[in-house]
């Protein structure tokens, strides 16, 4: 197999480290909009080749990795499935908008290309994806993460709000995955994931904690039901290099790529 990564930064460079030495993988393409850090990725594997754009290898791809961010998946998502070839996305808030997302699914069910969205740093998405094929009534997803995680967001800037100045557990948002995800762009992507698997950005709950006390991330999914109830907590060590990306998220990535590579799906 032939994969192309788009965007190498604390993501795509792991999964590019974890696919060399995957004996399944052939190729790896490798693109940033930063060329000097594709180039320093590069250097590191056995199988790296740095590309200019995505079409550049896409008759050659056999499996396109976003990795970059919601733009840079809004504007590969269409190019890559109209020629049918599979991609995986990790910014999956940019599904949010209905229209686009309607559009990249049925030039994917035309071209029978694939389109797979790792479960990022959250668990329990198996269970919610099982119990939305018998009816929802409610969904929520409430995070929680340390100061640093939400550094040069627009939304706390906007607002006047020093995330390094607060001392205690605070509220910083409350309100629906569809406004969440657009607010938080490189935060709560398992917001966007969690929607999709459930019952909707227009409907699902989503409240965001700053803690300044905390050591890892938070993820509480609560799902209520005809199933019955569940409640999963994720406690996430955040990325050492990247404190807005949960390890976990990384670690789900590289196992969805395992599971694509050797087309072996257990737990579905």
């Amino acid at each position: 197999m032939r994969i192309t990564i788009v965007g190498c930064g604390s993501i795509g460079s792991k999964l590019a480290k974890a696919a060399d030495a995957m004996s399944e993988v052939k190729r790896i393409y490798l693109m940033d909009k930063r060329k000097e850090v594709a180039e320093r990725v590069a250097a590191t594997l056995n199988k790296g080749i740095i590309i200019n754009s995505v079409e550049e290898e896409l008759y050659h791809t056999d499996l396109v990795i976003e990795a970059a961010s919601q733009e840079a998946a809004k504007e590969i998502l269409p190019k890559v499935v109209a020629r049918g070839v599979d991609i995986m996305i990790m910014s999956v808030g940019s599904l949010v908008d209905d229209e686009f997302r309607s559009m990249v699914f049925e030039k994917a069910r035309v071209s029978e290309a694939k389109v797979y969205i790792p479960t990022g740093a959250l668990c329990g998405c198996d269970g919610l994806r099982s119990a939305s094929t018998g009816g929802l009534d409610e969904v929520e997803l409430i995070t929680m993460k340390g100061p640093k995680s939400l550094l040069g967001v627009e939304y706390m800037e906007s607002r006047g709000i020093d995330v390094e100045k607060i001392t205690e557990k605070t509220v910083i948002y409350t309100g629906y995955a569809r406004e969440a995800v657009k607010l938080f762009p490189r935060n709560i992507n398992v917001a966007a994931t969690v929607s999709l698997l459930g019952i909707g950005f227009d409907k699902t709950k989503v409240t965001v904690v700053v803690d300044p006390e905390i050591k890892s991330n938070s993820h509480e999914l609560r799902i209520r039901g005809e199933f019955g109830n569940m409640t999963c907590h994720t406690y996430n060590y955040p990325e050492p290099d990247n404190p807005k990306t949960s390890h976990l998220a990384t670690l789900s990535a590289i196992s969805a790529l395992k599971r694509i590579v050797r087309n072996e799906w257990f737990g579905i």
